[in-house]
């Protein structure tokens, strides 16, 4: 497991597919969960951790790997089940997510499996652990649920969630402006809609790729100009039913719909990202979520857009 990044050119082209690999592992029970591969580093053995004094209860303790020190999170406690034994039966995966490195306590880690986006749905509602859930599939007759990680990681070890004051230029108002907003995670939602308010803009949310896109294409049908209907569309990349280089290509292959100035974001990072953006066509890049960046990026769109349009 630890030489899980073998073959990263694979995945890349996997994802220009709207296709993914999903590392399954186990918590306290029977049922499986997943992760998407290229969130992964690698997959050790619980190693000796380090307490830290009034930390969150979720965190095991530090863990050194290779000169770093990093979190390492129960997983199982984070969704409100029972916690992991934390011995050497147990496994942490080491995963990045917004430009940072942490680890999940797991109790199991079974295989990775290779399936299309439009296999993933999203997660029945429902109290308790379903709220942690992002979206569910299905291998062997069995239901694979992938958790909300960004959920996980707000509660336990927070951030900055609205841009400073300092970042946002008061000449550019956004009233009277609308942004699509498309993830499949309620926290990324919020915390993109929460930064797009804080400068005036109108915002739609939406929960994946397939439903933005019917609702672009029902908007188009209409005979509405996309690129001036919306000063800008700022989508996940990850996301069930339809990713989001899938939209980006559908997008900008669409007379009525090329010219709208699209963001992609993602927790993944790395050159992938960057060059996968270039292939799809879409306008920036950006590897979430940092609100400064994040309200930097949507202001000088909106100078760009108020100029173009004569707002």
């Amino acid at each position: 497991m630890a030489s899980i990044l073998e073959g990263v050119d694979q995945r890349t082209k996997l994802a220009g597919h709207n296709r993914f690999e999903l590392l399954l592992f186990k918590l306290a029970g029977r049922q499986r969960f997943g992760i998407n591969v290229f969130k992964v580093q690698e997959v050790i053995q619980c190693p000796s951790l380090t307490q830290i004094p009034k930390a969150h209860s979720v965190i095991c303790g530090v863990a050194h790997l290779r000169g770093k020190t990093i979190p390492v999170l129960d997983l199982s406690m984070a969704i409100g089940m029972r916690a992991l034994d934390r011995g050497l039966e147990s496994y942490v995966i080491v995963t990045e997510y917004n430009r940072t490195i942490q680890g999940f306590l797991v109790g199991a880690v079974d295989r990775i499996i290779n399936i299309g986006w439009d296999q993933v749905n999203a997660p029945p509602s429902g109290a308790g652990k379903e709220s942690y859930l992002t979206a569910v599939t299905e291998f062997d007759k069995e239901l694979i649920e992938v958790i909300d990680v960004e959920k996980v990681m707000k509660e336990v070890i927070g951030g900055q969630e609205s841009a400073s004051e300092e970042m946002i230029d008061q000449d550019v108002s956004g009233s009277g402006d609308r942004v699509l907003i498309v993830d499949d995670s309620s926290v990324a939602r919020n915390q993109v809609k929460r930064v797009c308010t804080q400068v005036g803009i109108e915002c739609m949310t939406l929960k994946d790729g397939l439903e933005a896109w019917e609702h672009l294409s029902q908007l188009a049908d209409e005979g509405i100009n996309i690129a001036k209907h919306y000063s800008m569309i700022i989508s996940d990349v990850e996301m069930p039913r339809m990713d989001g280089y899938t939209l980006a290509t559908k997008i900008k292959s669409h007379a009525e719909m090329k010219d709208v100035f699209l963001i992609l974001h993602t927790s993944l990072s790395g050159v992938f990202n960057t060059s996968m953006v270039e292939k799809v066509g879409a306008n920036k890049f950006l590897a979430k979520f940092d609100p400064d960046t994040l309200v930097k990026t949507i202001q000088e769109q909106l100078k760009e857009f108020h100029q173009k349009n004569d707002v």
